[in-house]
C-alpha cells in the first residue's frame, strides 16, 4: 500500500535525477501507483510508458537518448546516433539509431522515431560503453566500433558518412588503428575498410 512517505521519496528521487522509470521503484520497495498520484497532481510528467520526469526537466542535449535508454535498456545506440554522440559527423540525424540483439523483440516507442539495427554475437556485444546520465544507463558503441559499424552498414548510412567518420576518428585524440582493425574483423569488413584507412592515414 502506498504511503505519503513513498510519495515523498519518489518525488525527491525524480527531482534529484530528472528522470525515473517505474521499475526503479521496485528495488526500493516503493509502490508504482504513487506515480499516478503524483502525475494527477501535476508534480511529475509521464514522458512515455514507464518513464517519468519533473515538469520541466533539464536533461541537456542527450534528452532523447536518455528517454530512449530508459524505455529500451537492452538497446545500444549505434551508427548515426553514436557518431553524433561522439562528435564524429556533421550529420544531424532526426531518427534515433538503436542496435538490438538479433531475435530480440523490436521495441515500440511511439513518441520517438527509432531506426532499429539487428546484430548478433560479437558484432552486438563488442565495444559497448555505458554512460550513467541522470540515473539512466545509456549504452553506446565506442568510437572505433561505430566507425566499423558504418562501413558494415554503408548501404544504410552511406559510404560518404563512413569515410567522414573514419577521417574524424583518425584526427581525434587517442585514436587507435588497432581498435579499428579489431572491430573491422568482428564486423567482417576488413577488406572494405583497409584501403580507405590506408588512404586517410597517408593523406
Amino acid at each position: 500500500m502506498q504511503t505519503s512517505s513513498d510519495i515523498n521519496r519518489i518525488l525527491a528521487m525524480v527531482r534529484r535525477r530528472g528522470i525515473i522509470r517505474s521499475s526503479d521503484l521496485d528495488a526500493r520497495g516503493l509502490h508504482r501507483k504513487a506515480l499516478s498520484r503524483l502525475e494527477a497532481k501535476g508534480q511529475i510528467v509521464r514522458r512515455t510508458r514507464g518513464v517519468y520526469t519533473t515538469r520541466n526537466p533539464d536533461l541537456g542535449e542527450n534528452e532523447t537518448l536518455i528517454e530512449t535508454a530508459a524505455r529500451v535498456p537492452h538497446g545500444v545506440f549505434c551508427l548515426l546516433t553514436a557518431l553524433e554522440f561522439h562528435v564524429l559527423t556533421t550529420q544531424g540525424p532526426t531518427d534515433v539509431w538503436l542496435a538490438i540483439e538479433r531475435g530480440a523483440r523490436a521495441p515500440r516507442v511511439p513518441e520517438i522515431s527509432l531506426r532499429i539495427t539487428r546484430l548478433s554475437g560479437a558484432s552486438f556485444t563488442a565495444g559497448i560503453v555505458t554512460h550513467r546520465l541522470y540515473g539512466v544507463n545509456v549504452r553506446v558503441y565506442d568510437p572505433a566500433k561505430t566507425v566499423a559499424d558504418c562501413f558494415k552498414f554503408r548501404n544504410k548510412t552511406g559510404l560518404d558518412v563512413a569515410i567522414e567518420a573514419a577521417r574524424d576518428y583518425l584526427q581525434s585524440p587517442g585514436w587507435s588503428m588497432d581498435a579499428l582493425e579489431r572491430y573491422a574483423a568482428v564486423n567482417r569488413v576488413t577488406n572494405v575498410m583497409q584501403p580507405y584507412l590506408e588512404a586517410l592515414v597517408a593523406s
